[in-house]
């Protein structure tokens, strides 16, 4: 467990995929179960709603966002590398970076997350002890945590590894024990603000839902990270059912959000609040575990996002690539505490998260079963290395069915939002109710198979059993010579 990983995005052997579906649930949940989701679950309330009705938006969101998770398992074990490269073999393997990218605007949001609760749990405990330092304090602690961040990933992965250890056991026990902090004082008849966020209650209870639904979503990217240690010969149901459980198990730390955020008078100062409201004995604890907490999911974010961007830009490599991805990130955290509204500033980005990811992660998943689970692991490494041709060539390195099919459906999902920063033309169409994320699954779910169908994929792409539901047509790819995996065997997998 504490030796450094060694493998980069190119496929590692089979050998090497030793893992079981149980590991994916507890590497998913222990990277959920951090104070980042349940900054994630104190939104609802921020944004007006009652108790009753947070709880019912934050249900569903997690129940819609997990079920949209689940499938991007099932691409790791059989491309043997993360789900931004294996995207190559629907959207092409220059295409690919799209997937890159919307794992930058993930990784971004999240550290920005990260460093706005660390950050705040140093003013909070500042403020514990009676010293205010204001604006100066919080900006020169956002500082400090970010350089921190940075230190863990360029120099310590195993530094990394145990405070993510420490901050998931850490974090579970404070979760458990707010039952005696907090039991006396939680009303579970909380009315909420009065004012909701976007005027009306259904609009921002469906805002709500998106705002949750962001932190499932934001492991699509991720997930192939993990799963490609496991076998492709376990069981599609199991391998569907870790992600969907450890979303699910998430639970614990959005209802803790949920809970405490009545308990604060200002949401948008949630971390410092909490500490006020809170025991002596629980507050010092809970300031720590913020702490830790916040490194945990920046270092989590910002360490493989930085490995992945070095490998979009050649002349960037991983410690450069790191530094650019925490730059802007800062950039971010800076802008939306001192100029914005942090609430809002995190909140368009979940939402981007939410309406940009999901109909990529659909086309994946169409074309998953359109190819039969058939990956060529080796083609699908030709941009990283520089080469050109391949199963997934297409046109110049794109497969603009896919693509146009994302820029529809991403399209036509901000022209129907209805945030507080994004209102698109046809925002409030159904009187203020955000609709983005239906039309552009929707969009995604039927552009996709009719591009693929009036303009088929070359048969090659398929495998030997063929296309299912899809035609192919009869023109073999610009295949190179392919490298053979160190054990002699065609890097294919079926």
């Amino acid at each position: 467990m504490t030796e450094i990983e060694t493998y980069g995005v190119a496929p590692i052997p089979v050998k090497a995929q030793t893992s079981r579906p149980f590991d994916l649930f507890r590497l998913t949940f222990g990277g959920a179960n951090t104070f980042a989701t349940i900054i994630l679950g104190t939104m609802p309330i921020a944004y007006g709603l009652s108790f009753t009705a947070a709880a019912t938006a934050t249900v569903v969101g997690v129940v819609l966002g997990a079920l949209i998770l689940s499938p991007m398992a099932l691409f790791g074990p059989r491309t043997r590398t993360n789900n931004a490269v294996s995207s190559g073999a629907h959207f092409g393997v220059v295409g690919r970076a799209l997937g890159s990218l919307l794992s930058l605007l993930t990784a971004v949001t999240f550290f920005s997350i990260s460093v706005w609760v660390s950050g705040d749990a140093i003013v909070g405990a500042a403020m514990r002890f009676g010293f205010d330092g204001g604006d100066w304090l919080r900006a020169l602690a956002y500082g400090v945590i970010a350089v921190a961040v940075f230190a863990v990933c360029v120099y310590g992965f195993q530094f990394m590894l145990l405070i993510n250890k420490v901050a998931v056991v850490a974090g579970t026990a404070l979760m458990l024990l707010a039952v005696f902090a907090y039991g006396g004082d939680f009303d579970p008849s909380y009315a909420g603000s009065g004012e909701f966020l976007l005027g009306g209650f259904w609009p921002t209870w469906v805002l709500s839902v998106l705002t949750v639904m962001s932190n499932p979503v934001s492991f699509g990217g991720f997930l192939g990270d993990w799963s490609r240690y496991i076998p492709a010969t376990r069981s599609t149901r199991s391998m569907l059912a870790a992600p969907f459980l450890a979303q699910v198990a998430t639970l614990l730390p959005f209802f803790f959000g949920l809970t405490t955020a009545t308990l604060v008078a200002d949401p948008a100062n949630y971390v410092s609040g909490l500490a006020a409201a809170s025991p002596l004995w629980y507050a010092l604890p809970l300031l720590l575990v913020a702490l830790i907490g916040g490194l945990s999911t920046g270092t989590t974010s910002l360490y493989g996002t930085g490995l992945d961007f070095s490998s979009l830009v050649p002349r960037l490599n991983r410690l450069q690539g790191t530094v650019v991805v925490g730059c802007l990130a800062l950039v971010l955290i800076f802008v939306g505490t001192f100029l914005f509204d942090i609430v809002e500033t995190i909140n368009a980005f979940t939402i981007l998260i939410v309406l940009l990811t999901s109909p990529w992660m659909v086309i994946l998943m169409l074309g998953y079963l359109f190819r039969r689970g058939f990956y060529v692991a080796e083609d699908l490494q030709v941009f990283n290395e520089g080469r050109r041709g391949g199963a997934y060539w297409f046109s110049n390195g794109i497969n603009w069915r896919a693509m146009t099919a994302w820029l529809l459906s991403a399209g036509m999902g901000l022209v129907f939002a209805n945030t507080p920063l994004l209102v698109g033309p046809l925002g409030n169409l159904a009187a203020g109710i955000d609709l983005s994320l239906p039309v552009a699954l929707l969009t995604a779910a039927i552009t996709y198979p009719i591009a693929v169908i009036a303009f088929p994929e070359p048969r090659s792409v398929f495998g030997p059993q063929g296309p299912r539901l899809v035609p192919a047509k009869e023109e073999a790819a610009p295949v190179e010579t392919a490298k053979t995996d160190e054990d002699g065997t065609a890097p294919v997998l079926s």
